[in-house]
């Protein structure tokens, strides 16, 4: 079966059965979620995020894979600031706590960044980090995800996420979230051999690591470094590729979450229209629609 969704809210009053809601009525039976806002750290208390009855929906729905995000603030790479670092390790210590009472069952964790200090220490002191916030009885698994190369990021290529992987020491609580616009924005040929790219991703790292892909297209070509997602089809990676990897028979059992942008009528448009339903329905059928955004804004 297809498990097949995207990012959706959280927010007050509703919290978690709004997210199950929202995920709904997408026809999806997979989400995504911030604890709060991805560009701060302020969470809500467990008891404040409506979980009894988010979680009543969620088995209503049949949504059955919960995937979570950790704020793009946390950086345990940054070995030039101790003061990130150990912010970094207390945040995340925490998140883990919000992801077990909510039921993620994996948390996208952006690795971070060297801020200039080099790669392998940006690295070393990532797994460093994860093995201070690991415990053996979270349920919750770190997914660190695959990066496009924008600035001094790390975990760029499957060696940089290998070698943080190796040096774990709870090696059963962290996976990876494979991002096919990253890792096209990275530099591997994701649009033209992607069945190539997972069997070295498999050689270094594993296909049974993949805890979720987010499956986005990219609004820039292979090895650009921007990370700008695109709606499906619509970008240099486009539908064929992404409808490939979502029905991939080695992938089955992986969740697919889309991170793609609202669709907007122009420059002008600050809201947009989530685009996610008609995304969903396009990769079920197995076919692109290239007037979907034009019939999105007409509704």
């Amino acid at each position: 079966m297809l498990k097949i969704g995207s990012h959706v809210g959280m927010k007050s009053p509703d919290m978690l059965a709004g997210s199950a809601k929202e995920a709904h009525s997408y026809d999806a039976n997979a989400m995504m979620i911030f604890t709060g806002a991805p560009q701060n750290t302020k969470r809500k208390d467990v008891s404040e995020m409506n979980i009894p009855e988010g979680e009543k929906l969620i088995s209503e729905y049949g949504i059955n894979d919960v995937i979570g995000h950790a704020p793009y603030i946390v950086n345990l790479g940054n070995t030039t600031k101790p003061e990130s670092f150990g912010f970094g390790v207390d945040f995340m210590a925490q998140e883990i706590k919000r992801c077990d009472a909510l039921g993620i069952q994996a948390l996208s964790f952006h690795p971070g960044a060297h801020v200039g200090a080099g790669p392998e220490a940006a690295l070393n002191q990532i797994a460093k980090g994860l093995n201070e916030v690991l415990t053996a009885d979270q349920n919750v698994k770190i997914a660190i995800e695959t990066m496009a190369g924008k600035g001094t990021e790390v975990g760029i290529t499957f060696e940089q996420l290998a070698t943080i992987l190796d040096q774990i020491k709870l090696t059963d609580k962290v996976a990876i979230t494979f991002d096919t616009c990253h890792t096209s924005d990275a530099g591997y040929n994701i649009k033209d051999d992607f069945d190539g790219v997972l069997n070295e991703f498999d050689h270094i790292i594993g296909i049974d690591r993949i805890a979720s892909i987010h499956l986005n297209d990219s609004k820039n070509p292979q090895g650009s470094h921007k990370d700008r997602h695109e709606n499906i089809g619509f970008g240099e990676i486009g539908f064929e590729t992404l409808n490939y990897v979502a029905h991939h028979p080695q992938l089955e059992e992986v969740p697919k979450i889309m991170e793609t942008p609202y669709v907007k009528k122009d420059d002008q448009d600050k809201v947009g229209v989530a685009p996610y339903k008609a995304e969903i329905a396009m990769i079920r059928a197995q076919k692109f629609d290239p007037d979907m955004k034009e019939k999105l804004l007409k509704k």
